[in-house]
C-alpha cells in the first residue's frame, strides 16, 4: 500500500516554481501533467492565434497552458490549454513568484485520450465554481468537433456542438471559422 503525503498550497507552488515540468494541484496532491500530440499543439497555437487577432483592440486577453488557474472552493490550481479574460485581470497573492489567474471568462480545453474523461466531468464541475466563467470549450483532436458550453443568467450551461468545418464558431466575442482551428493537423 502507498502512502499519500499532501502537501500545502505554498509547498505546491514552491515546487511548481522550480520544476522543469508541469505539474496541477489538486485539494493536497500533485499530478503531474502528461506531454501532448502534436494535433494538440497545432490546436492550441491556432485557437490563441484566432483570439489573439480578434481580440487585439479589446480589453481582453488570451492566455496559452502555462497560465496557472485557481479554483479556491475545489481547492486547485490547474492549467487550462487556453484561458480568456475579458475585462480586468484579476492574479491571486504572488506566493513563490508565481503569477496565478483567478478570474478567466473563457476555458478552452484541448481534449486527448488521457484527459477527456476529466476535462468532460470533473475539471468541468471545477471550472463552474468561478463565477467569472461564461464558456467552457471543449475541442477534440481526433475528429474536427468542438462542443461550447455556455453560462446563462440562471447559471446553467448550454451546450453547442459543431463538426461542419466551414462553420463559424463563437467564442466570446469571436467568430472563428472551424477548420481553421484545425490549421495544419491530420485531422
Amino acid at each position: 500500500m502507498q502512502t499519500l503525503i499532501k502537501i500545502s498550497t505554498e509547498e505546491y507552488l514552491t515546487l511548481e516554481k522550480n520544476a522543469t515540468f508541469k505539474s496541477e494541484y489538486h485539494a493536497g496532491e500533485i499530478i503531474n501533467m502528461a506531454g501532448a500530440s502534436q494535433n494538440h499543439n497545432l490546436i492550441v497555437g491556432n485557437i490563441i492565434t484566432e483570439m489573439n487577432i480578434c481580440l487585439k483592440k479589446k480589453k481582453c486577453n488570451v492566455y496559452p497552458s502555462d497560465f496557472l488557474v485557481h479554483l479556491p472552493l475545489v481547492d486547485k490550481f490547474v492549467y487550462p490549454d487556453v484561458s480568456v479574460v475579458c475585462g480586468e485581470v484579476i492574479l491571486g497573492d504572488k506566493k513563490q513568484g508565481i503569477d496565478v489567474l483567478c478570474n478567466p471568462t473563457i476555458v478552452i480545453e484541448v481534449l486527448s485520450d488521457s484527459t477527456e474523461l476529466y476535462d468532460r466531468t470533473e475539471k468541468f464541475s471545477a471550472y463552474q465554481t468561478l463565477p467569472s466563467l461564461q464558456q467552457y470549450i471543449l475541442v477534440n483532436s481526433k475528429k474536427k468537433q468542438i462542443e461550447i458550453f455556455n453560462r446563462t443568467k440562471e447559471n446553467n450551461w448550454l451546450l453547442v456542438t459543431e463538426n461542419n468545418p466551414t462553420k463559424k464558431i463563437k467564442i466570446g466575442e469571436c467568430e472563428i471559422l472551424l477548420e481553421d482551428i484545425y490549421l495544419k493537423t491530420n485531422i
